[in-house]
């Protein structure tokens, strides 16, 4: 009897460690980047450019005050969303699709990858605008503002298409593109991601990008 109920124990911890591997396997896999085609990455909002495009430098600075150039794009992949700090809807939403996206990221992917809201407003989004504004998003993401001929410059070779709209006396908003475009960690303009965005493909694609390049 005490042969046959040690059998039956053993049997449940067989079981359970089997259970146990299975479920640790699933857990790991599902963590794995999906690998895909640039079919599936097109249909999922994300365009690579083939191959990469050199750009112009440029000497802008971030919200801390240091100066930001290509330089600063270079070993690291980054995520550049241009917008301004007075957007009322498209800018804040990005932003927090852009935070979520970041926050489900693993530690390591974080450290490979920086998220920059460049403006496109620059005669009101100074250095100090930018410090309270992007923080509140995310304390990693990095605000550049600076010279408006050198931000129209590289928007220009990089298709970012924008125009100053006015609403009334002194006051005007921006009309402008709302892809998020991606800098890959030798500072060359990879692709971009389409809107609408969503933190799922964003991260999805994004990990499929990062887990492929040479």
């Amino acid at each position: 009897m005490t042969n046959q109920k040690d059998g039956i124990v053993k049997t449940v911890i067989v079981l359970v460690c089997f259970i146990i591997l299975v479920i640790s396997g699933f857990a790991w896999k599902m963590n794995q980047p999906v690998i895909m085609t640039d079919q599936q990455l097109r249909v999922n909002g994300a365009i690579v450019l083939k191959p990469p495009r050199i750009f112009s430098d440029f000497n802008l600075v971030d919200h801390h005050g240091n100066d930001f150039s290509k330089e600063q794009l270079k070993g690291v992949w980054t995520m550049i969303f241009f917008g301004f700090t007075q957007c009322p809807d498209v800018c804040p939403t990005t932003m927090a699709i852009l935070n979520e996206t970041y926050s489900k990221l693993k530690d390591a992917e974080k450290d490979n990858l920086q998220i920059v809201l460049l403006t496109l407003d620059p005669e009101r989004d100074s250095v100090e605008k930018l410090a309270d504004y992007v923080p509140y998003f995310n304390q990693d993401f990095i605000g550049v503002t600076g010279n408006k001929h050198l931000i129209r410059r590289l928007t220009a070779e990089i298709n970012i298409a924008y125009s100053q709209v006015p609403l009334g006396k002194n006051e005007y908003t921006i009309d402008h593109s709302s892809q998020i475009v991606l800098i890959n960690p030798k500072g060359d303009y990879h692709g971009f991601f389409k809107a609408p965005h969503s933190e799922v493909m964003l991260r999805q694609t994004w990990r499929s990008i990062y887990a492929t390049f040479n």
